[in-house]
């Protein structure tokens, strides 16, 4: 397994100007790992951002990727999504030094204090979080922002030409990206098969991840 981290995030470089945050900025930075790795075979396991741009890479790398794992995610096409993310954007232009381990106690009460202090380790101080403070306003949620013409494509490919294997897990307790944003994606994914439901799983699905990831193998034939 592969696991990236954005630029900003986790353990990979963090700029400290904000404005160098970009969609593209994380989809080419994304563009330049796969052609460094030169990987073959992929299972796009991808959720939240992970699926915002993760889901438009196999379009440009349509012989590398073979199966997709998607859970509450979606593709920015220029499309309001609904008051619960505006409320999370504003919040988060409002707050620009909120505690990342605290949001994630407060979204994902099944983390233990180890785990939420895990999250919290990359941001020792609010000069690092450039990367988290901007995410929320650069979701291509209006027709003119940057990304748009890129999802749109994504979509296409999803829809038309995605000829690899599928599964779907979704959090049914997320306010923002749950059911309904999910079905809709469904919709778009090419032979996607019914998805997994996880009861108590709120948008940061990925901690219900040893369930999710062993129904996936034995989808794919793997188990």
């Amino acid at each position: 397994m592969i696991a990236p981290d954005f630029l900003g995030f986790g353990r990979s470089d963090k700029p400290v100007d904000d404005a160098v945050y970009t969609f593209h900025f994380h989809r080419n930075f994304l563009k330049a790992f796969l052609d460094r790795m030169d990987l073959r075979d992929i299972c796009l396991v991808c959720q939240d951002w992970g699926g915002l741009l993760g889901l438009t890479l196999p379009m440009d790398y349509p012989d590398q990727f073979t199966r997709l794992i998607v859970m509450n995610t979606g593709i920015g096409v220029g499309m309001d999504p609904g008051p619960g993310f505006l409320a999370w954007r504003d919040y988060v232009a409002s707050n620009p030094e909120f505690n990342v381990g605290d949001l994630m106690k407060r979204a994902t009460p099944i983390l233990n204090e180890a785990e939420v202090a895990a999250y919290q380790a990359p941001f020792p101080d609010p000069r690092y979080m450039g990367g988290v403070r901007r995410f929320p306003a650069l979701v291509p949620i209006d027709p003119s922002m940057e990304g748009v013409d890129t999802g749109m494509a994504a979509v296409k490919f999803w829809s038309e030409d995605w000829t690899g294997d599928s599964f779907m897990a979704i959090g049914m307790q997320d306010p923002v990206l749950g059911p309904p944003a999910m079905r809709a994606l469904h919709k778009l994914i090419r032979n996607c098969p019914e998805p997994m439901e996880i009861a108590d799983g709120g948008h940061f699905v990925q901690e219900w991840g040893e369930p999710i990831a062993r129904a996936a193998c034995e989808k794919f034939g793997l188990l």
